[in-house]
């Protein structure tokens, strides 16, 4: 299970996503999903590419693991790279 801090839900809708549509991608039985995310600085991040049946699209959302828990850090339509991940495996 994800945790979404209260902040996050705010910080979705400016990607015109939300928290349902994010734990949408996430569920995806055919998500990928990537360990560490390329894009991750600290190395810390990872990345699923999933589809949303409420969103009607592809989803990329981006998880830290802490402690033992994993929080939800953002969420956005996905695009370029991880699109053709996610249709090309």
């Amino acid at each position: 299970m994800v945790i979404w801090e209260s902040d996050r839900d705010e910080h979705l809708a400016r990607h015109g996503v939300t928290i349902t549509q994010a734990n949408e991608a996430l569920y995806d039985l055919d998500a990928i999903v990537i360990n560490p995310d390329y894009a991750a600085i600290s190395g810390k991040g990872v990345r699923t590419i999933g589809y949303s049946d409420s969103f009607g699209d592809l989803i990329t959302v981006i998880t830290v693991p802490f402690e033992g828990r994993t929080y939800g850090a953002t969420a956005f339509p996905s695009e370029g790279r991880d699109r053709r991940y996610y249709e090309e495996r």
